[in-house]
């Protein structure tokens, strides 16, 4: 395809109060043209139909959105908008007024753009093939609940998602979406810095979320591997690490979750019957709860983790869990008591996990108040010394790793 180069210098956006001089030379621009805008301030509710492309040529380019509406609305394949700096969109919910939105469209690129004080951010519906790529993503400044969601996928398989940061956002969700790839993101003091649902063979890889509500939430979704995320300080009394709720064929391996109230959460996982779970070579640190439990859940495969520092190493807050039918072994357990005696770095004895007075807390929330509190801490104390009720068998560790690997 023969390729155009058109460059737009905006002297002054009041100069054309009248006019949206972007919107005139994208649609007398061939398809297939490429815009390189200079520096200073277009209008936005930009719609493009048609195949094209623009650049900021240089930094300082800004599309205002004046308050109204999304700023930039795509209704095309092989469109491509990079290197420009979105602002300024509308406040309506049931609009999904956003800064830029992209539909019914494949091989599409939004890439090194900034966007802030936009409700929404990059909302993609129907997309396939596309690229969103290290982009900056910033929400009005409203209550948490009250912002739009960062970047959002709806119906939209086979995307790369990659470096985007988005802080002070809602969430970034992966709904009804499949087969893409969400790698190398960044999130922080969101709700759900990562949320799927209804989503199949998607690969996570090497994102960092901190101090959102939740780092990465899956539910209703089969097929998918999270590698090599970090996920720290998710915050408030519940907030949650990694988070499975009715999801099958799953591997979680070699995350980090550190510094969260719940590390990692498991509710009725796997859903589908016949299949299994697999939690490998995680590092789940320094959470109030390292594995927490919740309605029936069993067929997980969880090895190799190392879990230390937690006040809580298991929690089943269901009693029907069944987590004792999990197949749990070779896990680092830093509150093992066996010993190693022929130094095979197995313990001698099972790691088992029983539950005492915790159950004041689990089963009775008005008791959590005082979870970590130094009554608590004594009635634990007491309860494994000589028991006053008859504990609760959580799980074992048939083979209880002694040492962390180097």
């Amino acid at each position: 395809m023969l390729k155009i180069f058109i460059t737009i210098c905006l002297l002054s956006l009041s100069l054309f109060a009248g006019t949206n001089i972007l919107q005139e030379a994208i649609d007398n621009a061939p398809e297939g043209s490429i815009l390189q805008l200079n520096a200073g301030v277009y209008k936005g509710n930009i719609v493009i139909n048609k195949p094209i492309t623009i650049i900021g040529k240089e930094e300082g380019v800004i599309i205002d959105g004046q308050g109204v509406g999304t700023v930039i609305k795509i209704n095309s394949s092989f469109v491509t908008l990079k290197n420009l700096k979105v602002i300024n969109s509308g406040n309506l919910h049931h609009q999904l007024d956003a800064a830029i939105t992209l539909s019914n469209g494949k091989q599409c690129e939004v890439s090194d753009c900034i966007i802030d004080d936009c409700l929404f951010g990059i909302d993609a519906q129907q997309i396939s093939n596309s690229i969103i790529s290290n982009n900056t993503i910033t929400s009005k400044d409203y209550d948490l609940g009250l912002r739009g969601d960062g970047l959002r996928l709806w119906y939209s398989n086979d995307n790369i998602i990659k470096k985007n940061s988005l802080i002070k956002s809602r969430d970034m969700v992966i709904w009804y979406s499949h087969g893409n790839i969400i790698e190398e993101n960044y999130g922080e003091y969101g709700r759900y810095s990562l949320h799927f649902m209804y989503a199949g063979k998607n690969y996570v890889r090497n994102n960092t979320y901190k101090y959102n509500s939740v780092g990465i939430f899956f539910m209703y979704s089969q097929d998918t591997i999270a590698t090599g995320n970090i996920v720290k300080s998710s915050l408030g009394a519940t907030g949650m690490g990694i988070g499975l709720k009715d999801v099958s064929n799953f591997r979680i391996e070699d995350n980090t979750i550190i510094y969260c109230a719940q590390g990692l959460y498991v509710d009725r996982s796997p859903f589908e019957p016949g299949t299994n779970n697999w939690i490998t070579n995680n590092k789940i640190l320094y959470n109030s709860e390292a594995i927490h439990f919740h309605s029936l859940s069993e067929n997980n495969v969880i090895k190799e983790n190392v879990i230390m520092g937690n006040i809580e190493d298991v929690v089943n807050d269901s009693r029907g869990s069944k987590t004792n039918e999990n197949e749990i072994v070779g896990n680092y357990w830093d509150n093992y008591t066996g010993f190693d005696r022929n130094d095979d770095n197995i313990g001698d004895t099972p790691h088992k996990v029983y539950q005492y007075a915790d159950q004041l807390w689990i089963y009775n929330p008005n008791v959590k108040f005082f979870y970590g509190s130094p009554v608590i801490s004594i009635l634990n104390f007491l309860a494994k010394l000589a028991p006053f009720s008859t504990p609760v068998f959580l799980m074992e560790d048939e083979k209880p790793k002694v040492r962390i690997k180097d």
